[in-house]
């Protein structure tokens, strides 16, 4: 008896080590502070990583996934959204890191290198390699915010757009022009006057004369419709910057089955690879949208372009040591990223050093 007992009951265990795991259907709230449409990365989020996890999860797995979409700041603002994921308000936020100037300091290290790739695929590419190579900006989302970086994303070409036209940088003395926090010294070298401000508070800001310009990229420039009450876009050529993340909550993460979590990591990084075309994608667009909706588009001299990017030289070393202050890498971080956007095959026309 004891053998034949022995013996059903391991029949009974070796059964449900064979069984397939019970299916679930996971119910996961994402979301971001800007609206899809307008914003790039928001909507790579919406159309792209959604569907697609979606996709993948109910063909390649026994379990099902349902977003609950909430953008546009209708869960969390621009400057919430980090935290509303590590709260868990948001499993999985899309934001830009430029709202976070404190907690996400240097996260924003291609603000602190101005007039570098103009090319978002290019700007990307060196990015991602600062990252590798550096694992504390990685890790950090995790040790301090109780989250994992899915992949990143970004703004395309940054340009500026004025009430009133303008051809030297001492035109800008005393112009009061937005931007949304760590390119705002872009404005302080060039005399003008910096307002913080964000995209959704753009458009009245302008009308009513709050700021007379906008630090801002050709297709939030079209998407908001700034061109009505700031008619001059100047083609400046700032860079393409990759600031923006994508992360999830590490607890929402580690409730997932490994199959689920394997997807949504593939699904980030491939999220973080094609954005760089729809940046540049959304960079024509914006350019030949605001064309065709009359504004006044001029380039500037490259005599001038070069007199502003060489009164941003000391910039990094700056931030840099500003950084090493807080206790991170900062000189580490600056010097992996002058370095990996010559790798990537771009020649800045300013020689940043950084010790």
């Amino acid at each position: 008896m004891t053998r034949n007992l022995t013996g059903g009951l391991a029949g009974v265990a070796l059964l449900a080590l064979a069984a397939p795991v019970a299916a679930e259907t996971f119910t996961l709230r994402i979301g971001s502070g800007h609206p899809s449409g307008p914003s790039v990365y928001v909507t790579d989020t919406e159309k792209f990583f959604v569907p697609e996890v979606t996709r993948r999860v109910a063909e390649e797995t026994e379990h099902e996934i349902v977003f609950v979409e909430g953008y546009g700041g209708s869960i969390a603002g621009v400057a919430e959204t980090l935290e509303a994921v590590q709260n868990g308000i948001l499993d999985i936020g899309a934001y830009c890191m430029c709202f976070e100037p404190a907690k996400l300091f240097l996260h924003n290290f291609p603000y602190y290198a101005p007039f570098g790739p103009e090319d978002s695929s290019q700007a990307m590419v060196a990015v991602r390699a600062v990252y590798d190579q550096v694992p504390w900006l990685t890790e950090q989302f995790k040790s301090e915010y109780g989250q994992e970086l899915l992949g990143l994303h970004g703004w395309d070409n940054y340009h500026v757009g004025t009430t009133e036209p303008w051809e030297k940088v001492s035109d800008l003395k005393g112009v009061k022009i937005a931007g949304a926090g760590p390119n705002l010294p872009w404005l302080e070298f060039a005399g003008a006057i910096p307002v913080q401000s964000t995209l959704p508070d753009g458009y009245l800001s302008l009308q009513t004369g709050v700021y007379n310009g906008w630090l801002m990229f050709p297709s939030a420039y079209l998407g908001y419709k700034f061109y009505e009450p700031s008619p001059n876009y100047t083609l400046v050529g700032f860079g393409a910057m990759p600031v923006n993340a994508l992360t999830v909550n590490a607890r929402t993460m580690a409730s997932l089955p490994e199959d689920v979590q394997k997807i949504m990591r593939e699904v980030g990084r491939a999220y973080e690879e094609r954005s760089g075309e729809s940046l540049n994608a959304a960079q024509k667009r914006g350019l030949d949208g605001l064309a065709a909706n009359g504004a006044t588009i001029r380039t500037l001299a490259p005599e001038v372009r070069a007199e502003w990017a060489n009164s941003l030289i000391g910039f990094p070393q700056q931030q840099a040591t500003d950084a090493n202050g807080r206790s991170m890498p900062g000189t580490e971080v600056m010097n992996a990223y002058i370095a990996a956007v010559t790798a990537a095959g771009y020649s800045w026309p300013i020689a940043y050093s950084v010790k």
